[in-house]
């Protein structure tokens, strides 16, 4: 069940899971992985970046559903989130690029191995999803790409692009319901 900090720890299992298998193989210390917009990567190996946030198509509620004996909550919402991952290499202009694809190559290969983000990857308080979170690549049209990478100051970089979906964020709403304790029947006689 998610409340409403469930965006910034999906974030934080995603790194975790990223530095758990690429750190330090490929990428030299566990902080060169981390979230940032393509304009602002810093001295980023590796950006994440949440790019979209969309209402699922896959999973909704409807209506209110009992929480105790004595309260209605209001349905979740279940979003679906974009992320972009870019490479960034400071290595020789003549082994730049490999050492990107090499990146780009592990990130597919970690999650097409982790098709869900396990609850190892999250805190405790986060553990009961409804739905498991899947891992799926996403393809994107040219105009998204370009959309992304117009307001910054740097040119294209080839990236991956996934979708973890779907995420619940759970309504504080709830409203106060009581039982039927007491019926009354009132039978009148049929005249003839």
């Amino acid at each position: 069940m998610g409340s409403y900090s469930i965006i910034s720890e999906i974030d934080q299992g995603i790194i975790k899971l990223l530095r758990d298998n690429m750190v330090p193989d490929l990428i030299s210390s566990p902080d060169k992985i981390g979230l940032c917009s393509p304009s602002e990567k810093g001295d980023i190996s590796l950006g994440i970046y949440l790019y979209d946030i969309k209402e699922s198509d896959e999973v909704f509620e409807r209506g209110m559903s009992m929480s105790g004996r004595s309260e209605q909550k209001a349905p979740s919402k279940f979003i679906n989130l974009y992320y972009m991952f870019t490479a960034y290499s400071t290595s020789d202009l003549k082994f730049r690029a490999l050492e990107e694809h090499r990146i780009l190559g592990k990130i597919i290969q970690v999650f097409a191995d982790n098709p869900m983000l396990g609850e190892e990857y999250f805190p405790a308080n986060n553990q009961n999803f409804k739905y498991p979170l899947k891992v799926e690549m996403n393809r994107t049209h040219n105009e998204t790409e370009s959309k992304i990478w117009n307001g910054t100051d740097m040119p294209n970089k080839l990236s991956l692009y996934f979708k973890i979906y779907p995420v619940e964020i759970e309504s504080t709403r709830v409203k106060k319901v009581q039982r039927v304790v007491d019926v009354d029947f009132k039978v009148d006689e049929a005249k003839s």
